[in-house]
C-alpha cells in the first residue's frame, strides 16, 4: 500500500490541452475588457477636446489628446462664479478616510478578539445579536442616526462620517473572529506563562498574526469611506466641508453646462487612490481572505 501510494504521488500532475489553456486565457482576457470598458471610457472622455464628448457615433480615440484636462479639472471655475475647491475636498476626505480606517481598526479587532479568545458568559449570545444587525436596513436607522447627530449638534461636521467607525461593524467584527480563532490557543497560553496581560497577548502575539485580516478591513473601510457619498449628502452643509465624491456635481449644477470631460478628468483622479491602494494591497488582501493565521 505504501509502495503504491508514493508512486501516485510521484506521477506528474496531467497538464491540461494546449488549446483549453488557450481558451480559457481568451475568455477571462474579454471579461477583462468588459469590465473594463466603463473605466477606459471615463479615461478617453477625460483627454477628449469638449466637442467630442457628446458626438454620435462615440468617438473613442480622440483627435487630439488633451492631458491639460487634468490640471484644468483642479482649477475649473470663474472669478464671476468661483472656483471648485478640489484640492479642498481631497484634504476633506483624507481626514475622513484616515479617521475613519483607524477607527475601524482599532474597534473591530478589539471586540473581534473578545468574542474569539476570551470567555465571558453570554459571549456567543452577544455574537449572534452582532451578526444579526446586519440584516437591519440601512434607511432603517437613516432617521433616527440624523436625529441623534442633530441633538448632539455634529450635523455640518465630519463627525458623523467617522465617529461610527470607532463603534465597530458586524461584518468586520465577524471576518476578524474567524481569522482569530484559526490562531493557536496554545500561543496565547505561552504568553500568559510569560506573565503577559490580555491586553498584550493581543498586541503582541494575536495582532502581529493577523495584519492580512487587519489589512482587509482597513482596504474595505479605506474603499468605504473614500467612495461614500450618501454620508456627506446627508451631514454636510457647507461647501468647504464637501468631500470629493460629493463635490463632483458642482461640475455639473454650478455652470449650467457640463463639462463632461472635465468631469471624467477629475473623476478619474477620485478613483486613482483607491485602485492604487488595491493594487499594492491586493496580495495582502487574498491572503487575509484565503489564509488562515498560521504560517
Amino acid at each position: 500500500m505504501e509502495i503504491e501510494n508514493s508512486t501516485i504521488q510521484s506521477l506528474p500532475p496531467k497538464r491540461r490541452p494546449v488549446a483549453v489553456v488557450a481558451l480559457t486565457h481568451i475568455v477571462l482576457v474579454a471579461l477583462s475588457l468588459l469590465f473594463a470598458l466603463p473605466l477606459l471610457w471615463m479615461l478617453s472622455t477625460a483627454i477628449k477636446p469638449i466637442t467630442e464628448t457628446m458626438t454620435s457615433p462615440p468617438v473613442w480615440i480622440p483627435s487630439k489628446f488633451l492631458w491639460g484636462n487634468f490640471p484644468a479639472a483642479v482649477t475649473y471655475g470663474s472669478k464671476e462664479l468661483g472656483y471648485i475647491p478640489f484640492l479642498v475636498y481631497a484634504r476633506n476626505t483624507l481626514i475622513v478616510t484616515v479617521l475613519s480606517v483607524g477607527g475601524a481598526v482599532i474597534s473591530n479587532s478589539i471586540v473581534a478578539y473578545s468574542f474569539a479568545r476570551i470567555k465571558w458568559p453570554g459571549r456567543d449570545l452577544f455574537f449572534g445579536v452582532t451578526l444579526a444587525t446586519m440584516m437591519i436596513p440601512f434607511p432603517v436607522l437613516l432617521v433616527p442616526t440624523f436625529a441623534l447627530f442633530k441633538w448632539m449638534g455634529w450635523v455640518g461636521t465630519f463627525r458623523p462620517l467617522w465617529v461610527p467607525a470607532f463603534f465597530g461593524s458586524a461584518f468586520s467584527i465577524f471576518l476578524l473572529r474567524q481569522f482569530f480563532k484559526t490562531i493557536p490557543m496554545e500561543l496565547s497560553e505561552a504568553a500568559k506563562l510569560d506573565g503577559c496581560s490580555e491586553f498584550q497577548i493581543f498586541m503582541d502575539v494575536v495582532a502581529p498574526l493577523a495584519k492580512p485580516a487587519l489589512a482587509v478591513v482597513a482596504l474595505f473601510t479605506f474603499m468605504g469611506s473614500w467612495n461614500d457619498f450618501m454620508g456627506p449628502l446627508i451631514y454636510l452643509v457647507d461647501q468647504s466641508t464637501f468631500t470629493l465624491s460629493l463635490g463632483l456635481q458642482a461640475y455639473q449644477t454650478q455652470h449650467g453646462g457640463t463639462p463632461w470631460n472635465l468631469l471624467m478628468a477629475a473623476t478619474l483622479m477620485v478613483i486613482l487612490p483607491v485602485i492604487v491602494v488595491f493594487f499594492f494591497a491586493q496580495k495582502v488582501f487574498i491572503q487575509g481572505i484565503a489564509t488562515s493565521g498560521i504560517k
